[in-house]
């Protein structure tokens, strides 16, 4: 009844068109305010791997780890319900963009070249490096003087690689397919030392039964220009809206100290 009081004078002068605009516009307005605003999501399907001990992986037929218990607490925090699903590593961020989830968990490393795909929530692991060696090696230090003409096995190909070999110029880097296959020449004494992810490390130290010929010989700090920003929620480009509720429920789990809970059940040592 406004709008048409508003417009009655200018019809009387602007005769036809107006009238025109008039119909235009009422057949428009109707339109606009039956459209319903997004509703926010209930239910949010995340993807994990399964193959990623203690980060996710099988309990029976149950998929289970660091970032089930994690995502279980997120989920609670934002209101929504939730259900993982696991997929295979491979076609991960495939089926996040053709809508077969909502989200992924499952220990993925923030990248440019995954950034340019998807998008990501702040990390929610940053997981620091070590150096190890044998417990026989005399070495108590990582500066790259203590391991200048030390041979040092790396997995090839990444970001330890790479830090070698600005960081520990006058050291030997001996490039491996595997962590493990590094450790295992640290075993047989053809390399002095081996840097991984602590997680990785720890791991051999607590399970392998010959791990007793070893020990972390130090932390390396973790520098985002070398190892990049660490592990964050996988999420589609334009669920900006998802990746808010994502980052505030993660703030309010570090704040209140379920975040430390939760990781103590999985890591010996802080992740974030």
């Amino acid at each position: 009844m406004l709008i048409f009081s508003w417009l009655s004078p200018r019809l009387l002068k602007g005769g036809r068109r107006a009238v025109q605009a008039l119909v235009v516009f009422g057949l428009a307005l109707p339109a606009a305010l039956l459209v319903p605003a997004m509703a926010e999501p209930t239910h949010l399907i995340i993807a994990s791997e399964g193959a990623r001990p203690p980060y996710n992986y099988f309990d029976g037929d149950k998929l289970s780890g660091f970032e089930i218990d994690l995502g279980t607490d997120l989920c609670k925090r934002m209101a929504v319900s939730c259900t993982f699903v696991a997929q295979d590593w491979d076609s991960m961020i495939a089926g996040l963009l053709a809508h077969h989830y909502d989200a992924v968990m499952a220990a993925m490393e923030i990248t440019d070249e995954r950034k340019a795909k998807i998008a990501f929530t702040l990390p929610y692991v940053r997981m620091p490096s070590a150096f190890m060696v044998k417990n026989r090696s005399g070495l108590t230090s990582d500066d790259p003087k203590a391991l200048a003409g030390k041979r040092i096995g790396v997995e090839k190909s990444g970001t330890h690689e790479t830090f070698l070999l600005d960081k520990y110029p006058d050291s030997t880097v001996r490039r491996y397919a595997t962590l493990s296959d590094a450790i295992l020449d640290l075993e047989a004494d053809r390399v002095d030392a081996v840097i991984g992810d602590k997680d990785a490390i720890t791991v051999f130290l607590k399970t392998r039964s010959d791990a007793r010929c070893c020990h972390i010989l130090a932390d390396v700090p973790r520098d985002p220009a070398v190892f990049g920003d660490g592990i964050g929620v996988g999420l589609r480009k334009e669920d900006a809206a998802l990746k808010a509720s994502f980052e505030k429920a993660l703030a309010s789990c570090v704040a209140d100290g379920t975040f430390a809970a939760i990781s103590a059940k999985y890591f010996d040592f802080p992740i974030n």
